[in-house]
């Protein structure tokens, strides 16, 4: 029976994260200019708490400076626009990453449109994400390009392939599809976006060449949805009951499809690594053009 080789996201962003240090060094012995990435954090969501806090080891481990501004639950939306203002007038500070959701008080759009489009290393600004979409990125969205990247490392092209993507969301369906039609051996896709009013998704599943799961649903993926030999990215990170405590699963039923698929990302261990990773990259990029 067939098992999928591990798309080992894990190993390859702790590559991508050594060749960051370098060129973080490079730049500071050149121009002595060190990258600065700051984060806002709203609340006290413990997912989001844990997320910025591997978010600042990472940075720390690849010799950036990290800041992290955590906000009560209650600030106004005043207030986290002057923060976000001061931070745009700061020229040691290269990223800034508005930490999302945000409280219900304070509209999201707006906040992530009053971030320099040149320190907007998520790529949310209507901006970036405009010049995404015309094929002329100043940034990519950090999780869609981990994708590319561990398919680039693994020599997986996706010229010509029918790429299914299930989740239309701002943050990877949608830009996922804006990098896939870009022109390249890393592009050049026939990408079919689905959600949750697509018909007939099964059919739409089954014949996906590479499949990247992203609909926020425990193990929805099944293994006979896939065809054979296919790869599956799983963006999913769920969190399901395990006795006293809790399991983190994907989207996708990793061991019935790993059966099926000639590759298949991890859950842990996948595409979460490969996000910071480019985190970084992303925040370097902002280091450099600024100096």
């Amino acid at each position: 029976m067939n098992s999928a080789i591990l798309l080992d996201g894990k190993t390859i962003s702790g590559v991508i994260r050594e060749e960051v240090r370098a060129a973080v060094e490079a730049l500071f012995q050149k121009k002595r200019v060190r990258p600065k990435l700051v984060v806002i954090l709203v609340g006290t969501n413990p997912s989001s708490q844990i997320y910025v806090r591997n978010k600042k080891m990472a940075c720390e481990k690849a010799g950036m400076i990290s800041e992290i501004i955590q906000l009560e639950e209650n600030v106004s939306e005043t207030q986290l626009v002057k923060i976000i203002e001061d931070l745009n007038a700061d020229h040691s500070v290269h990223g800034i990453l508005q930490q999302l959701p945000l409280p219900q008080h304070i509209p999201e759009y707006k906040i992530v449109s009053l971030i320099d489009p040149k320190k907007d290393v998520d790529c949310f600004h209507p901006e970036n994400v405009g010049r995404l979409f015309l094929g002329h990125p100043l940034f990519q969205p950090c999780t869609p390009s981990g994708i590319i990247e561990l398919l680039k490392r693994y020599q997986i092209t996706t010229s010509g392939k029918h790429v299914v993507i299930v989740g239309r969301s701002n943050i990877v369906g949608k830009p996922m599809a804006a990098l896939l039609l870009m022109k390249g051996m890393l592009g050049d896709a026939t990408v079919t976006l689905c959600h949750s009013k697509t018909r007939e998704l099964f059919k739409h599943i089954q014949s996906a060449d590479i499949l990247i799961a992203a609909i926020g649903i425990p193990e929805y993926i099944k293994g006979s949805m896939v065809r054979d030999n296919s790869v599956m990215i799983d963006v999913g990170i769920n969190r399901v009951p395990d006795g006293s405590s809790f399991r983190l699963v994907g989207d996708i039923a990793f061991e019935e499809v790993r059966q099926k698929a000639s590759y298949i990302t991890p859950v842990p261990g996948g595409i979460g690594p490969m996000t910071i990773a480019m985190l970084l990259k992303n925040t370097l990029f902002a280091a450099c053009q600024a100096g």
